[in-house]
């Protein structure tokens, strides 16, 4: 289950994301914003992040306008490693070594045919499991 949410610079490419979602018979649970209306994107980043913290949902999709505050929030729930991606090979590079939990993208950057290039390689590219990349997440985590 992918756990999908974002602010209002980012709907449009949420909409975007879920059909791809649903094209692929990917779960997911949509945590909103549904309007077009301002909100503040930490409401949309925790709920997500929580969700994935406590494995309601396996990873996470957060889009804002430009995808830097919304991953700034996310990151500020233990066990979340949310990586800002807009090209192909970070949302490999991010999966391989670092094991990210939940993408992040910015609504107002990205083009919606590329974002969908980074969503398939950041959901099909699997953690290399590497014991210095499992170091390396361990220090992450550490109080």
């Amino acid at each position: 289950m992918i756990g999908i949410g974002c602010d209002h610079g980012g709907l449009e490419l949420k909409k975007t994301v879920i059909e791809y979602l649903n094209k692929n018979n990917i779960e997911y649970k949509d945590f909103g914003t549904y309007t077009a209306d301002s909100v503040d994107y930490p409401v949309y980043a925790k709920a997500v992040a929580k969700a994935v913290a406590k494995g309601e949902c396996k990873k996470g999709i957060l889009i804002c306008g430009t995808g830097i505050g919304i991953s700034i929030a996310a990151n500020k729930v233990k066990g979340i490693r949310a990586a800002l991606c807009h090209d192909v090979a970070s949302a490999r590079l991010t999966r391989l070594h670092n094991d990210s939990n939940i993408l992040c993208m910015g609504g107002r950057i990205i083009g919606p045919e590329h974002a969908l290039a980074v969503v398939d390689a950041w959901l099909n590219t699997d953690f290399s499991g590497d014991e210095r990349h499992i170091r390396r997440i361990n220090m992450i985590e550490e109080d």
